[in-house]
């Protein structure tokens, strides 16, 4: 009598195949992308970080703008209002932070919230600086107001902007010190008795004025 032939389950299955059990190459290729695109995220952030503190050299103002709804062609336009002296920079409130923290700047951080476009002027004229915004926001009937700004280490909330609105220019200044000088000692009085902002503009127009004029009187 032959023997039976039983076969088990276990020696029904398939040998294993040992080349299944290696790892395979596309398995690794996403933490590859991943890491490269965190690298490339981390190294712009860090140009960000470096463009807005670069910004903030020679820097008399900085402010924020509500940007939301704003479309490209209007900060186009924007951008192409400005003066030279005026620079618009749109960047997270987290990166902004980080450049101005430590520093008088750093008296932005009620801005830090919401979307903000950041204004940099590198003047002493301020109001020039403003205007073109202003008029960009009536002509168009934006709601989108400044944030907030800080000048000469001071806040300035969205409803103290006509202070700096109106400050008057180097050219008004050195008008009402000339007039002053020229008009009765009670005038001159009333310059130096004005803001010490006001007074140290004004004496270093004169400075300036005088050694213009010894200069040119030299040659």
């Amino acid at each position: 009598m032959e023997a039976a032939l039983v076969l088990s389950p276990l020696s029904l299955t398939r040998p294993a195949n040992p080349f299944l059990s290696l790892p395979t190459r596309p398995a690794s290729r996403p933490y590859r992308l991943l890491t490269i695109r965190s690298a490339i995220s981390r190294v712009k952030k860090e140009e960000t970080v470096s463009t807005i503190k670069t910004n903030l050299e020679n820097c008399y103002l900085m402010a924020g703008i509500s940007y939301k709804g704003l479309t490209v062609k209007q900060f186009q336009d924007l951008r192409k209002a400005l003066p030279d002296s005026t620079k618009l920079i749109v960047a997270k409130n987290t990166l902004v932070f980080k450049a101005i923290k430590g520093t008088p700047w750093e008296a932005l951080k009620p801005c830090m919230t919401g979307m903000n476009a950041w204004l940099f002027v590198h003047s002493e004229e301020i109001p020039p600086a403003i205007k073109p915004y202003r008029d960009f926001q009536r002509e168009r009937k934006l709601e989108n107001d400044f944030t907030g700004a800080v000048f000469e280490g001071k806040f300035y909330g969205p409803g103290d902007f006509k202070a700096l609105e109106t400050m008057p220019t180097r050219l008004e200044i050195y008008a009402k010190l000339l007039g002053s000088l020229k008009g009765p000692a009670s005038n001159l009085v009333g310059t130096i008795q004005a803001p010490a902002r006001e007074l140290v503009m004004t004496l270093q127009a004169y400075v300036q004025k005088l050694e213009e004029e010894s200069g040119g009187g030299g040659q």
